[in-house]
């Protein structure tokens, strides 16, 4: 079995609505979970690591989509407590997921449901497949699996994505590269906080 008890806290950030990071520093309302089905790290509230920047630039990128979730771009910072987290940086934990792959698979075609797919969204740098269909319904079956045979209960999972242009030509190293944490379990999150403006590019 993989390791699943993180002791570790790290600080993550979260895009959101200006109105809505007011609302819960002032602890008048809670962050609900996302349960999207292309979700990259399956359903759960999501805080890019060590990210105020990227968690900003996610929060305008969804003003100019619609302006429905977000009006006034703005970003939460939270101290979340790993806990139980299948952590995806870990190679371990990795493998479990491979060996979970094969099952949910042998689930989808006993069902006769078609296999998800993760794809590209449309104006998105071809090749990123930042709709992550596959990815987030393996880790849900995974995670669903692991809590009914085994009592273990997934507090939080972590991921490494690659995404956008090389910084150079020739480079693997991604411009828009960042590591993300969905928090299932909202007790994880121990404190949150208003980071300071100048850190994520924003006037204030």
């Amino acid at each position: 079995m993989a390791k699943v008890t993180y002791k570790r806290t790290v600080v993550g950030y979260h895009g959101c609505d200006a109105a809505l990071a007011s609302e819960v520093l002032a602890g008048k309302r809670r962050l609900t979970p996302s349960a999207n089905p292309y979700d990259w790290l399956g359903q759960g509230i999501y805080f890019w690591e060590h990210g105020p920047q990227r968690a900003y630039e996610w929060a305008i990128e969804q003003a100019r989509l619609s302006g429905a979730k977000v009006r006034e771009p703005a970003v939460l910072g939270a101290k979340i407590n790993l806990g139980v987290c299948l952590d995806l940086l870990d190679t371990e934990n990795t493998r479990v997921l491979g060996k979970r792959y094969f099952q949910f698979r042998r689930f989808m075609r006993a069902n006769r449901v078609p296999m998800p797919q993760n794809r590209d969204a449309q104006g998105t740098r071809n090749g990123d497949k930042i709709l992550r269909f596959r990815d987030c319904a393996v880790i849900d079956f995974a995670t669903g699996l692991v809590a009914e045979t085994e009592g273990i209960k997934y507090q939080t999972v972590r991921g490494v994505f690659l995404e956008g242009k090389p910084v150079f030509p020739g480079s693997k190293i991604m411009a828009k590269s960042h590591i993300q944490i969905a928090v299932r379990d909202g007790s994880c999150v121990f404190q949150f906080f208003r980071p300071e403006p100048v850190s994520y590019g924003s006037d204030g």
